[in-house]
């Protein structure tokens, strides 16, 4: 008999793409059934699911109870939390990463995969403490290591659908018809970029094919790094628009937001300097990265066959 998947965040980029990654691989298919987690049942994203033969159902990241019911059953369990605003937004996110674990555990489930990142303020001993995107993940992968429960983490890099939104090039005051990435850090400042839609099963799909081998291990999920100078230069050469990068000052950075995202400038500036200073993944980010393409269940997408496939919006 198939063993029972539970994957959250089905009807988003990363849940989407290990739940799509699941139901073409002709092995992985016969090996797991899929029970796709919402908070919509009626959304077209969950309809599509049932469509394809997929379970949905229904729970609350802040109500325990439902987890509790939503994992009933469930060998192994895909899980992930998102970024919420505000004050209280770290501990709201850690708290409902916990309640996902605590809820596994409840259910004797055999195996759970957390989709991570690193703890900026250790990697950086304390330099940088306000990416609290990163540190809640961290803190949540490490309260899940602590659990009678085995498990492997997800690490996904940049992702590459983020420049057809809020990094997408801005037109270039200076020329009509330019464009320029504008940044505070070096253009040298190197990105582990990945497909998150297209890739990220291929990196789930590795641990759900072997969860012996990679029992503990983490996936920092990317094709290859790529300086923000190469970034520029290769949505220039796929889109035909003139796309420079250029590197500005903390102030003028900080200036570019309005005042009621002042919070979220500082956390995007820390993160930014974070990583052009220790890697995104650390000072082993090159040989991390490498690993993981290595082990991944597929070829993984280039940022040039990204933009292939989806262009961005430049005018």
């Amino acid at each position: 008999m198939s063993k029972l998947l539970v994957v959250f965040g089905a009807t988003g980029q990363q849940g989407g793409s290990v739940v799509t990654h699941v139901l073409n691989d002709p092995e992985l298919s016969e090996e797991y059934r899929i029970r796709a987690v919402t908070r919509d049942a009626s959304s077209s994203g969950a309809k599509e699911l049932q469509s394809k033969g997929v379970e949905v159902v229904v729970a609350d990241l802040n109500d325990k109870a439902s987890l509790l019911v939503a994992l009933k059953g469930a060998n192994t369990v895909f899980s992930l939390t998102a970024p919420t605003m505000g004050p209280n937004g770290k501990e709201l996110e850690v708290s409902q990463g916990h309640a996902i674990a605590d809820a596994a555990v409840a259910n004797k489930v055999q195996y759970l995969i957390f989709s991570t990142l690193p703890h900026v303020s250790t990697v950086s001993g304390g330099k940088y403490t306000e990416v609290v995107g990163f540190e809640a993940k961290a803190e949540v992968e490490t309260y899940i290591r602590s659990l009678p429960i085995r498990s492997a983490f997800f690490a996904p890099g940049s992702f590459m659908q983020n420049f057809n939104t809020f990094m997408v090039p801005r037109p270039n005051p200076a020329g009509p018809g330019s464009y320029v990435i504008a940044r505070h850090v070096s253009p040298q400042s190197k990105l582990p970029l990945i497909d998150t839609v297209g890739d990220a099963g291929k990196f789930v799909g590795a641990i759900l094919a072997d969860p012996d081998k990679y029992e503990g291990k983490t996936f920092c999920a990317a094709t290859k790094l790529y300086t923000l100078q190469d970034m520029a230069r290769i949505i220039s050469e796929k889109s035909g628009k003139t796309v420079t990068y250029q590197q500005i000052s903390e102030d003028d950075f900080r200036g570019a937001f309005p005042p009621q995202l002042a919070g979220r400038a500082d956390q995007l500036l820390q993160m930014m300097s974070y990583q052009q200073e220790f890697g995104y993944y650390g000072p082993d980010t090159e040989e991390l990265v490498k690993w993981a393409g290595e082990n991944a269940r597929g070829k993984l997408t280039t940022f040039e066959e990204y933009l292939d496939r989806c262009p961005l919006p430049l005018l």
